[in-house]
């Protein structure tokens, strides 16, 4: 490293980020979001209070620049300044931790900010993976996850980086309201006079913490935020890029992100992807995504039975559904299925029936919640290949694990004649979902499909 670089780094964030990790892939976005980031920290030592949000999509590298670089760029510029940098674990929250000490301790770092270094071991300063003390000086950077105690600190930077972990959380209304409840209760209460908040996430949900303050603001009684969106293919011309091109090219080329788009659906890559979720509301699977056969393959790579069992007295209840699945390389072929009202003795019949009539779905897959247990019971020792499954996230979830399989044209359903008389009000349901009476099919449905994409029925099937 050349005294020049140590000069310059010193007071750009760019060329500070290019000197402590000179692999670290530069593209336009990364100069722009260095050049804000330099212009928000400005502004926080004028005590402006600045307010930015950044939106990008996974992987584009946001993390490292606003998580870890920054904050420590920061020290060594001021290291009497104090920053609080929050995601959605404390997990992660550490790892951050240890990423920013690493930089910080760092040989690069030591040439470019002699003055600022890091507590030795045994001093009277901290040095954890929580907190870490300036020592000699004022400066203190607090890391923590969503929902941590961070009573009794203060901060003159704020930075939320990704406070959502996934599909599941963004669709929870309690975990939204939590981080909202955390944000407004807790985070913002230490925030020093003048100090700035970054908010810096790819868009899960419109009620997502971005959405809720975005909302605020527009109602008029929330802070004014700069909003900065990274789409990642463009949506219009831009200073940099055409519309239709790629965000980061050298990193993700639009032939990948084309593929990305059709593997993780249509729902996730607005929302993920181009930073604009969309409401809920409507289907979310939807009529014209059903391929339809007349015809079956003669040969399949597996056969299973997937089973929602729900008998009660109630005439209001949910029905009992079971359906036959059938895979060919990335087709999945729905093959059977019956729904109806059932007490416990006709569920018993009807899985029997169902398993003599298609002797080849050896794996009879059967939901381990509700009614699952008594049926699993009871006919373990009578019918072979019967195997609990234990249905991870909500039902909504669920549905957009799978929706992308259904958008790509991967699923077939039979036509409807004689001997598929069930195939109208099996297409009903799935698309009014989540606003139909009932979801027995679609429990079923997304469980089986859940069961054979993965290979072995763990977790929710991931595309991103």
């Amino acid at each position: 490293m050349t005294p020049q670089i140590e000069q310059l780094a010193r007071t750009n964030l760019l060329a500070f980020v290019k000197a402590t990790m000179p692999n670290y892939s530069i593209g336009w976005v990364h100069r722009e979001i260095c050049a804000r980031l330099m212009r928000f920290y400005t502004d926080v030592m004028e005590r402006k209070s600045p307010r930015l949000i950044l939106t990008m999509p996974p992987r584009h590298g946001k993390s490292q620049l606003v998580s870890k670089h920054f904050p420590a760029w920061c020290f060594g510029v001021n290291p009497d300044i104090s920053f609080m940098a929050c995601s959605y674990s404390d997990g992660l929250s550490r790892r951050v931790n240890k990423d920013v000490q690493r930089i910080m301790e760092s040989n690069e770092y030591h040439r470019i900010f002699p003055r600022t270094t890091l507590p030795p071991r045994g001093s009277k300063y901290t040095r954890s993976t929580n907190l870490i003390e300036i020592p000699n000086r004022k400066g203190s950077f607090r890391s923590t996850g969503i929902g941590g105690s961070i009573t009794g600190m203060g901060c003159e930077i704020l930075g939320i980086d990704d406070p959502l972990k996934d599909r599941q959380e963004a669709n929870s209304i309690t975990i939204r309201d939590r981080i909202w409840d955390w944000y407004t209760s807790t985070a913002y209460t230490r925030l020093s006079p003048g100090g700035g908040v970054l908010v810096t996430l790819t868009r899960w949900h419109e009620d997502d913490l971005a959405g809720r303050l975005l909302n605020a603001m527009k109602q008029g009684d929330g802070d004014q935020w700069t909003v900065i969106n990274y789409p990642a293919i463009a949506e219009k011309d831009e200073p940099h890029r055409k519309i239709g091109e790629a965000l980061h090219p050298e990193r993700y080329p639009l032939e990948m992100l084309e593929k990305i788009r059709i593997n993780v659906g249509s729902y996730d890559w607005n929302a993920l992807y181009q930073q604009h979720p969309a409401p809920v509301g409507g289907s979310i699977i939807k009529r014209e995504w059903l391929q339809q056969y007349e015809i079956l393959p003669k040969v399949f790579d597996k056969i299973i039975q997937s089973w929602d069992f729900t008998f009660t007295d109630s005439a209001s209840s949910d029905n009992v559904a079971g359906t036959v699945w059938g895979k060919v390389g990335a087709r999945f072929y729905l093959i059977d299925c019956v729904c109806a009202k059932m007490d416990f003795v006709s569920s018993i019949r009807a899985f029997q029936r169902m398993s003599e009539k298609h002797p080849k779905a050896i794996r009879k897959i059967i939901e381990d919640k509700a009614n699952g247990p008594a049926i699993i019971s009871a006919l373990r020792n009578k019918i072979s290949g019967i195997v609990p499954f234990t249905p991870q996230g909500s039902k909504e979830a669920r549905a957009f694990a799978v929706s992308p399989l259904f958008e790509a044209g991967n699923v077939y359903i039979p036509k409807q004649d004689a001997e598929h008389p069930w195939v109208r009000d099996y297409i009903d349901e799935l698309v009014s979902f989540p606003s139909a009476p009932h979801d027995d099919r679609v429990d079923s449905t997304t469980q089986a499909l859940n069961y054979l994409a993965t290979g072995m029925g763990t977790g929710l099937i991931s595309f991103i």
